[in-house]
């Protein structure tokens, strides 16, 4: 009996001894760390990767709760699935800064053109007779159309993809508005005919 619990004893303390001795995956969780605080820098994953970001973010809270818990072994796999997530965020980011990009273009090409044919229609308008519009406030809201359309611009310059298309949406709105103002009094024109 005596024997059987010295061997008892013994291999408690070689597994106290091994747990015991178990180490934190440091430079796994660190490289997570570094990783995960990349993303949060990166500003396309911030503006287009939100989702991506934060899953990183949360595999590594994860990460660190089994670590403070000693469960290392689970600490170390998702330290690597944090840093796998936060170079998704930074790609997904990347991804979603093209489509932005292309999207902002695409638009603010669509309001060049609806700013020339606005134009053209408030140029002819002005040489319909009896027709009933305040050409002041036209003039003054195409020019304010047009100073929205060169913001829009300048934002895409600047990789301001957001801002762009924010602009160009509101310039098309407004020459959309114009455009409308004048067909309207152009019809009432026509019925009196």
């Amino acid at each position: 009996m005596k024997q059987s619990f010295t061997c008892v004893s013994i291999i408690f303390a070689l597994v106290l001894a091994f747990f015991g001795c178990a180490k934190p995956p440091t430079e796994e969780m660190n490289q997570a760390i570094a990783a995960v605080t990349a993303a949060e820098n990166d500003a396309d994953a911030l503006n287009y990767a939100a989702s991506s970001l934060v899953r990183a973010r949360e595999t590594l809270t994860r990460m660190q709760e089994a670590a403070d818990s000693k469960r290392y072994d689970e600490a170390k796999t998702l330290a690597s699935e944090a840093v796998a997530a936060a170079q998704k965020a930074i790609a997904d980011g990347k991804i979603g800064a093209e489509r932005a990009k292309t999207e902002a273009e695409n638009l603010i090409e669509e309001v060049k053109a609806a700013a020339l044919e606005t134009e053209e229609s408030l140029r002819n308008a002005k040489t319909v007779k009896n027709i009933k519009l305040d050409f002041t406030a036209l003039d003054r809201d195409f020019a304010g159309a047009r100073r929205t359309l060169d913001q829009a611009e300048i934002s895409l310059a600047a990789s301001n993809y957001q801002d762009a298309s924010e602009k160009g949406r509101n310039a098309r709105a407004a020459l959309s508005d114009i455009t409308n103002r004048i067909a309207g009094a152009a019809t009432a024109v026509s019925r009196k005919k």
